[in-house]
């Protein structure tokens, strides 16, 4: 084990694995330091794994929204990944989230249908506007990638690096872009990845 870590990077390790433990005992491993708000709007899942400096927060929009964000069976995200759920944010099984994921589900305002806000309006002071995503199960989200409010990412999909996801992607696709665009599906008959 001192070969893959240093030896303050061990110590990190250990404090980390005894947090985990104290805290969130059904994960694998928290990574310190971990920002979590509002833990009780939120299912870690069982063998959550996270990487340094992640932030995890729920902002129950409605009264009757106990948990708002909820994570599968053996999640693993890395460094700096940024989860804020307001309505509902499901993440289902194996999924796996590479460093500096932004993933929300809230929006400071409207700017469709009825009742738009100004630009002559203060940000902070625009009504949050929610839509949930559901992000299935065994999915790849790479890195720097953008979920935004009310997506459905499909089972088994992959989500190229810097890609902005703004509307669903169907199942067994790989999407790439901003806005992400399926570039790919998987062929079953052939097995294999083939072009759109």
């Amino acid at each position: 084990m001192l070969k893959k870590y240093s030896f303050l990077g061990l110590i990190n390790l250990l404090f980390s694995l005894v947090y985990t433990k104290l805290f969130f005992s059904t994960a694998r491993l928290i990574r310190l330091p971990f920002d979590i708000r509002n833990k009780k709007n939120i299912n870690v899942g069982t063998g959550l794994t996270t990487g340094f400096g992640c932030r995890i927060e729920a902002y129950p929009q409605n009264s009757n929204n106990k948990e708002v964000l909820v994570f599968g069976k053996n999640v693993e995200i890395n460094d700096y990944v940024h989860i804020a759920a307001g309505e509902k944010i499901i993440i289902g099984d194996n999924v796996l989230i590479a460093s500096k994921v932004f993933i929300s589900d809230l929006n400071h305002g409207n700017y469709k249908g009825d009742d738009q806000d100004s630009p002559l309006s203060l940000p902070n002071s625009r009504k949050l506007s929610t839509s949930p995503i559901v992000i299935k199960d065994n999915v790849w989200i790479g890195e720097g990638v953008c979920v935004m409010s009310g997506v459905t990412i499909g089972l088994g999909c992959v989500v190229g690096a810097l890609s902005v996801v703004t509307k669903d992607l169907p199942d067994f696709s790989i999407a790439v872009g901003a806005p992400a665009k399926v570039i790919k599906t998987f062929d079953f008959d052939k097995n294999e990845w083939v072009n759109v």
